[in-house]
């Protein structure tokens, strides 16, 4: 079995808005993200694709395609709120969450219904080739970091999720994101993300804020083969006048450098060009 590790919200932002020359989501075996909440929780709203877990006439909870679980990338459950107490160890697994729960680990109550997250995903970790995914703080602290990516659909068809607009990659929560330059234009994802300065690395200057805002541009040919690594002293000072490096060199002081960060969510080529706008 391939076990159970926490998942950090900003990690499953990082993993709904994973994206080639589509939205990562169209890929059927790419997540399965499944509500361990109530049905009248549900239907209020949840996490954009996710499903509800339920119940058989006999009273066992349902395993989703059970059959296909284990081709799917990311496999991520969660509650309404239950938060873990800190029976975990490190792991080397970057991409899902950093740390692994114990197999004694224990969790933090204030209601009756909480834990629920937990024990599916002790149910569902059979059938994955992958470690089963828990969200940490479950759906009120996601919805509250990420209220944007709330829906109140339950049924996504194809060309629905075609059409999805990812967001920009977290990179440090709440302060740093790179994306492209369709992302770093759209007014939309500048204030659900509440951007207030943008570094723009290509060959053309463009006006990026309709409104008052911090911008940089860097002249970089977009190229694979485009130095990026000398405007970095540049960038870094631009970022610095931002006052967010301290808590960027905390997040980061024992971690891989920040395009690393990134890396680490998506597949080897997720650096490509079209991404190296913001």
């Amino acid at each position: 079995m391939a076990g159970v590790m926490f998942c950090e919200p900003r990690h499953l932002y990082n993993i709904i808005n994973q994206y080639r020359w589509r939205s990562r989501l169209t890929e059927p075996n790419y997540l399965c993200l499944l509500d361990a909440r109530s049905q009248r929780e549900f239907n209020d709203s949840h996490i954009i694709t996710a499903q509800r877990i339920e119940l058989n006439p006999a009273g066992e909870y349902l395993i989703p395609n059970p059959e296909e679980l284990g081709y799917v990338r990311f496999c991520v459950v969660y509650d309404h709120d239950t938060d873990y107490q800190e029976e975990e160890k490190e792991t080397g697994n970057s991409a899902a969450s950093g740390t692994e729960i114990s197999s004694s680990g224990s969790m933090c109550s204030q209601d009756a219904g909480e834990g629920d997250a937990l024990l599916h995903a002790r149910n569902l970790e059979q059938f994955t080739r992958h470690p089963v995914l828990l969200l940490k703080g479950g759906y009120k602290r996601f919805s509250a970091c990420y209220h944007f990516l709330k829906s109140k659909k339950t049924l996504w068809m194809p060309q629905e999720l075609d059409t999805f607009q990812p967001y920009p990659v977290e990179i440090l929560p709440a302060k740093l994101y790179m994306g492209n330059f369709k992302q770093a234009s759209d007014k939309q994802i500048q204030k659900d993300l509440k951007i207030k300065a943008l570094v723009n690395v290509s060959e053309q200057p463009v006006t990026l804020f309709a409104e008052e805002g911090k911008s940089l541009h860097v002249s970089v040919p977009d190229s694979l083969e485009a130095d990026l690594f000398s405007s970095f002293p540049t960038i870094s000072h631009f970022i610095e006048s931002l006052e967010i490096p301290s808590e960027m060199q905390n997040e980061y002081e024992t971690k891989p450098g920040l395009c690393g960060t990134a890396l680490s969510m998506g597949e080897p080529n997720l650096w490509m060009p079209s991404h190296r706008h913001l």
